[in-house]
């Protein structure tokens, strides 16, 4: 017996042996020769993933180790204990890799970005993500898209070198969001912990082992990233980022920019830059003289644009002169992959996180007063009717003459000015105000969209704390500075154009028709008749807003008439400014905190030939990818500022509950009133089912929710008093008592009962309650 086992076993090597010179061999492969009887073992096995990372699989390890037979059960429990100690991490249903280095090409997650403000990922597997950290490294090749955020996942290629991993994208997935990482509160238990979230949009807490709390302690301000699930159960993460502690009160700042992976920290080398860099010399005009001054917010900490006018015998000589950001950041240097990669500066009630660093933002850059700034100014000649007869593009050197903020400059003009406005009165700002006047007239016949929306503003107290909430004033010196800056941007993309340069313009499309449909709908629940077939213009909005201005129904028509408009982008290709009235339009007059400004100015530069900083091939040939990413970028500044103010404007009312306000209802769902309060411009909740017993039916087109039984209403745009009867900072929620009743039945408005579902029994055309009956010993189809 065991001579015809020796003689098989013989037989089998020499066949394999024999076989191998015809089979290619991987690296670490083992001769059936040389192995010895316990083969394979572990060393072995990690010995040839080692040489060969493509080789995943069980079926990859046992072909390249010829393991058959019996063997494969020994492969099979070894590659079970190195998953076991951690040694190897599942990366699929039979596939594995070493837990120190992931396979070449591998599915990656984006976690966080390092002190250098570089994205870092890591490989994931079964069990989540794992082995070391990866630098993002671009799109692998030839391959374009989307800049990549913090959660994201995708395909990569994965190389070690000696400064590290890196990863180059080959495709990035589309993310869930159930995928995306989760800031919140750690909240300790006795194994691990939990993370309850700070957005209201998710439901449930996120479950932490022991070994995933990366060092967070109760009431820590954390990121936490979910982990595949298998199957129902709780969710379980791992904490990959502290960022503060519950009690600090600028958290609700901290945890808006950690959700929204909006990057804080400059790189380095991007600091060294702004330090040291001086523009080159370019030829520039001398401005020095002309006194040109900057009307900006009392608490602004940038200037990037000053304005002056001067009267002609037939209309006014208008400049406006902008910092020139470009002299600073050149094309392809750190400073400005950095702004690329930011977008814009995203402003909170407590601190600024600006595109570009204080040193050049606050300071090189900044107009400040008495001081030689470099700058692109436009000369713009107007008749005095306020129609535009020429302009012209400088690069220059200016030093503002002046530093005013809106109330100072308004007050000077209404006949109270101070020391300081009084020199500049007569000689800037008198002639200012009479061109202003001026370009109403021509902005008058334009017909811009006119929607008053009031900005609240939240006061920070030195400590962090909510001071208060006031109303921002509007005054005739904000419209003034807006108006210059509406013309200034029209001259860049006129002259652009005639140039024949590619240019980003800022868009805003028309209202889209299912839009126009439901605003039509909506109006006729109020008995006002808007004809769909005419023509969509602003001048048309404009006559809605003014004929119901004085009534009960003007702040639910305004509110429809917003939500009826487009939202406006940056784009290569022009289909005008619906909002503004205006054909062409660019933004040319933020270039310190809107990089869509910088390219302008860039395209600008190359077109006049004013000095070598223009913009490059490589940008013009990319600038619909860098439209989407600044439109993206904009979007979630928006957001995180909105989600900031949210829980700064609950911390300011957490000790006022079970106090009564006045408010509006602001929008209407199924569930329930959203109301905006008077005091304070917070936005609350009011859930359908805490009304009152009676049910209430949600009217798409009235935008109204209505008593089944009594027919009353509660409809958008409805001053009411509610209650606050909770808050939750964290979240930045307030749940709110409705104390105000109904309006009543409209006359000949038929009721609309509440229908009750009927079960189905599983037969076509059954409406019968109850369960199927079945005849005696039957089964179903699935049973047969």
């Amino acid at each position: 017996m065991w001579s015809r086992e020796f003689a098989l076993g013989t037989e089998r090597s020499h066949f394999l042996s024999t076989a191998s010179d015809n089979y290619h061999k991987p690296k670490g492969a083992t001769s059936c020769k040389s192995r010895a009887m316990s083969f394979p073992d572990r060393q072995t096995v990690l010995d040839f993933l080692k040489q060969n990372p493509d080789a995943t699989s069980k079926q990859d390890i046992a072909r390249g180790l010829k393991v058959k037979g019996r063997e494969r059960q020994t492969l099979r429990n070894i590659l079970k204990e190195l998953e076991a100690d951690g040694t190897l991490t599942k990366t699929g249903k039979r596939a594995w890799a070493r837990a120190d280095a992931p396979p070449p090409t591998s599915v990656i997650v984006f976690e966080k970005t390092d002190t250098n403000g570089d994205l870092i990922a890591r490989a994931i597997g079964k069990e989540g993500a794992y082995g070391p950290e990866l630098v993002f490294d671009g799109y692998s090749g030839k391959v374009r898209g989307p800049a990549p955020g913090i959660g994201d996942r995708g395909l990569a290629r994965i190389k070690q070198s000696e400064d590290g991993w890196s990863a180059r994208l080959m495709k990035l997935f589309e993310t869930r969001e159930d995928e995306r990482p989760v800031t919140g509160v750690y909240l300790r238990t006795a194994r691990g912990g939990r993370v309850k979230p700070a957005s209201r949009k998710i439901k449930h807490e996120l479950h932490v082992r022991e070994a995933d709390v990366n060092g967070a302690v109760d009431g820590d301000l954390v990121v936490a990233m979910p982990m595949p699930q298998r199957g129902y159960g709780p969710v379980r993460a791992r904490i990959t980022e502290i960022i503060g502690r519950r009690e600090d009160p600028r958290a609700s700042s901290l945890l808006a920019i950690a959700a929204h992976d909006i990057p804080t920290d400059f790189p380095a080398e991007v600091l060294e830059q702004a330090q040291s860099h001086t523009p080159e010399k370019v030829q520039r005009a001398d401005l020095r003289d002309t006194p040109l001054i900057t009307i900006d917010p009392a608490d602004a900490r940038d200037h990037d644009d000053a304005v002056y006018a001067e009267r002609l015998e037939d209309g006014f000589r208008v400049i406006v002169a902008i910092a020139d950001v470009a002299a600073y950041v050149t094309p392809d240097s750190a400073l400005d992959v950095e702004a690329l990669k930011r977008g814009n500066s995203t402003y909170f009630p407590d601190r600024v996180v600006p595109m570009l660093p204080f040193e050049l933002s606050a300071d090189a850059c900044s107009l400040k007063e008495g001081q030689d700034r470099p700058c692109m100014a436009v000369e713009m000649r107007f008749d005095r009717s306020g129609t535009k007869r020429s302009h012209r593009f400088l690069r220059a050197t200016m030093r503002s003459a002046g530093a005013l903020s809106y109330e100072e400059a308004q007050q000077a003009i209404d006949g109270n000015p101070t020391d300081r406005a009084q020199t500049l009165l007569e000689s800037v700002l008198k002639p200012l105000w009479e061109a202003y006047a001026a370009l109403s007239k021509s902005r008058d016949q334009r017909g811009p969209l006119e929607l008053d929306l009031p900005e609240r503003k939240v006061e920070i107290s030195e400590d962090g704390s909510v001071a208060g909430i006031r109303t921002k004033a509007r005054f005739d010196a904000h419209k003034l500075i807006e108006e210059l800056m509406i013309q200034a941007n029209v001259c860049a993309a006129e002259e652009l154009e005639k140039l024949g340069s590619p240019l980003l313009y800022r868009v805003h499309d028309s209202p889209s028709d299912a839009k126009i449909a439901a605003l039509s709908e909506f109006l006729k629940t109020l008995d006002i008749d808007w004809p769909l077939g005419e023509r969509t213009q602003t001048k048309r909005f404009n006559r809605l807003l003014m004929d119901f201005e004085d009534t009960e129904h003007s702040e639910a028509i305004s509110e429809i008439v917003l939500r009826s408009q487009s939202q406006a982008i940056y784009s290569p290709d022009n289909i005008g400014h619906f909002g503004l009235n205006l054909s062409r339009y660019a933004h040319f007059t933020s270039p310190i905190r809107r990089y869509s400004d910088l390219i302008v100015h860039r395209a600008l530069i190359r077109s006049l030939d004013m000095g070598p900083e223009g913009l490059t091939d490589k940008q013009a040939a990319q600038l619909d990818e860098t439209a989407q990413h600044l439109v993206q970028t904009e979007r979630r500044s928006m957001a995180a500022e909105r989600e900031a103010t949210d829980r700064y404007l609950a911390l300011f009312l957490a000790d006022r509950v079970g106090a009564e306000f006045s408010g509006r209802i602001s929008g209407v769902t199924p569930s329930g009133l959203f109301i905006k309060l008077d005091e304070t411009g917070a936005d609350g909740f009011c859930p359908a089912s805490r009304i009152s017993h009676e049910y209430w039916r949600y009217s798409e087109a009235a935008q109204a929710l209505i008593g089944d039984q009594s027919g009353k209403r509660y409809e958008l745009g409805q001053t009411v008093d509610v209650r606050l009867s909770e808050v939750t900072p964290l979240e930045g929620g307030l749940l709110l008592e409705i104390l105000s009743d109904p309006k009543p039945r409209r006359p000949g408005e038929k009721l609309q009962p509440r229908t009750r579902g009927k079960r189905y029994d599983g037969r076509k055309g059954s409406g019968k309650t109850g369960r199927s009956k079945r005849k005696p010993g039957g089964r179903g189809k699935k049973q047969r």
